[in-house]
């Protein structure tokens, strides 16, 4: 009975990468036709199936592009982004779409040590930094043993170096994995998918009006309380908008 179920869970799957495939290719054909609608349909459709992919995303962010559709073409190349950061056509696309959006906000830099610590932790994942705390733990454990059956001085001794080292790098390691793991917890953006918002001081209509921000324009969420969220932009101002006006990332 288990391998009946195996059996059909694996024609299953293959008859849904099958069906994504088609529909992936239809979409690029109606977009090749400049039918960017019924593309956007046929994308959006492969992820209703549960796929996704940054070609997908870089694809519908084009088609929404072609629209003129601020907010949705920034919000699929920035998910485009996040699966494939590298990847040139993905930052040249989202470049572009960022020009049309209305909100000129600055970005407050990094500077110092601070700086140095972030962009070494981001060098790498959670997982990548967890990985090689441990490889470095097990070459600590190793030259521990080599230390302890070692009969001349000289490899005592160098046994013992390598092994402090190893396991100053295997703590480093946990702790720019843990560094990394909060980045990642804190790194919650959204974009503004209404033709202006009127951000407020406090999670309610009736507070005073903060700032306004309008489509395209990219937030970053702390908090959320009932409909509303509490944002901060990359110049540091922070106010609550409403839960309608964004789209999380």
């Amino acid at each position: 009975m288990k391998h009946l179920i195996y059996i059909l869970l694996f024609a299953l799957s293959n008859i849904m990468i099958a069906q994504n495939t088609t529909l992936f290719e239809q979409g690029n054909t109606l977009y090749n036709d400049a039918n960017y609608i019924e593309a956007i349909h046929k994308y959006e459709a492969i992820i209703d199936n549960g796929k996704h992919s940054s070609e997908l995303y870089f694809n519908l962010g084009n088609a929404h592009y072609k629209l003129n559709h601020i907010a949705p073409s920034i919000y699929y190349y920035e998910k485009a982004l996040r699966l494939s950061p590298n990847d040139k056509d993905i930052q040249n696309n989202i470049a572009f779409a960022r020009n049309m959006t209305i909100d000129a906000i600055d970005i407050v830099p990094e500077v110092g040590f601070s700086k140095l610590i972030k962009n070494i932790t981001s060098s790498m994942s959670f997982d990548s930094w967890a990985k090689l705390s441990v490889a470095f733990m097990v070459l600590f454990v190793i030259l521990i043993l080599v230390y302890h059956i070692a009969y001349l001085t000289f490899k005592k001794r160098l046994a013992f170096i390598g092994s402090v080292a190893f396991l100053f790098l295997a703590c480093s390691s946990l702790v720019f994995a843990f560094n990394k793991y909060g980045i990642d917890q804190n790194d919650n953006p959204a974009i503004v998918f209404v033709k202006e918002s009127r951000v407020k001081s406090e999670p309610n209509l009736r507070s005073s009006e903060a700032f306004r921000l309008h489509e395209g324009t990219k937030v970053y969420i702390l908090d959320t309380i009932n409909d509303w969220k509490k944002i901060k932009l990359t110049d540091g101002k922070i106010g609550w908008i409403s839960n309608q006006d964004i789209k999380a990332l």
